[in-house]
């Protein structure tokens, strides 16, 4: 499996000893755009050579992940493993300077500003409502 997104935060480093010998381990959060929101998950990466290979790139880099999905039964609860087995860095997005926007519509861009007409509207919680200067009609009512 394959996601594009961007490297939101890495943990500390986890190094042991088994019975294969020593081993590390690095978990990290990956935030890819799902929809309208973004979603964040759990990564990680085993071995000497990934480890260093995640060093290689800082919070907020974009980044293409290939990864592998595994899940396991423990004592009647089940415990799900997100492995990273390549990190490729992407290319930024070509940007609309004359919008901001992002080009192709997705990622992490905020969308462009309203179309002046002329008008100045009102900031609601859910976007832009309808312009402050334009006459209401009269309530037509019977009651």
């Amino acid at each position: 499996m394959e996601l594009e997104g961007r490297i939101a935060r890495k943990l500390n480093v986890q190094t042991g000893t088994s019975a294969r010998g020593a081993w590390s381990k690095q978990e990290f959060i990956f935030e890819y755009q799902e929809g309208n929101f973004p979603t964040q998950v759990c990564m990680n990466v085993w071995g000497e050579d990934k480890v260093r290979e995640l060093e290689k790139y800082q919070i907020g880099d974009r980044v293409k992940i290939a990864f592998n999905l595994s899940s396991r039964e423990y004592n009647g609860r089940w415990y799900t493993d997100v492995r990273a087995w390549r990190i490729e860095p992407v290319a930024a997005a070509p940007t609309d300077y004359a919008t901001g926007a992002v080009a192709g519509g997705a990622g992490y861009s905020q969308a462009p500003a309203p179309q002046q007409t002329g008008y100045d509207y009102v900031q609601s919680a859910g976007g832009y409502s309808a312009p402050m200067d334009v006459p209401m009609p009269e309530d037509d009512l019977p009651f």
